[in-house]
């Protein structure tokens, strides 16, 4: 029971931390360094809480699984940002997501995490285009989107997709939960 105590609880503030990262993202193009900092603090509690009561395996990958997933988006994030096609914030931001997911499900939160920035790009052309909004917030999405900068906010795309990753995973399932509880 204690292990899915901590398990939720960490699951809850990486939840809370994906909405602070998306809405700061939206509002002014900048995700705090905080938000990745208290994802991946709550991740290091959770897996090692459910490791010392042995429930990892009934929620959890092993280690080197979240530590590669981890891995792989930072590499892969970090050449994005040295050619200017992703923030730093973004980058920091996917990779402490990634650390919740493991491999197994890296492919889900990327696949989800392009949807959602795909759909964000054509939104951004469309207000870009045709200026739809009257006096937008200054320094905002749409603000900026309907001045004509290029900029969209990644952080909404991958808050979305770290959502669908984790019921992919099977964070949420009333099972896995049981489960856990009962261990």
């Amino acid at each position: 029971m204690i292990g899915f105590l901590f398990f939720f609880f960490g699951l809850l503030v990486t939840i809370g931390m994906c909405g602070l990262a998306a809405w700061s993202d939206y509002k002014g193009f900048r995700i705090p360094n905080h938000v990745s900092l208290v994802i991946i603090g709550a991740f290091v509690i959770a897996f090692g809480v459910t490791t010392l009561t042995g429930q990892d395996q009934l929620i959890f990958s092993t280690w080197k699984s979240h530590l590669g997933s981890a891995g792989a988006v930072m590499l892969v994030t970090m050449l994005m940002f040295s050619l200017g096609a992703l923030g730093a914030g973004d980058s920091k931001f996917a990779t402490s997501v990634a650390v919740w997911l493991g491999i197994s499900g890296l492919s889900v939160f990327l696949f989800y995490m392009a949807l959602i920035g795909g759909l964000l790009g054509l939104s951004s052309l469309i207000l870009k285009k045709f200026k739809p909004l009257k006096n937008p917030k200054a320094g905002t999405w749409p603000a900026k989107a309907q001045e004509g900068h290029n900029a969209v906010p990644y952080g909404i795309a991958i808050a979305g997709g770290a959502i669908i990753a984790f019921v992919f995973k099977g964070y949420f399932s009333l099972e896995n939960w049981s489960n856990m509880f009962n261990a």
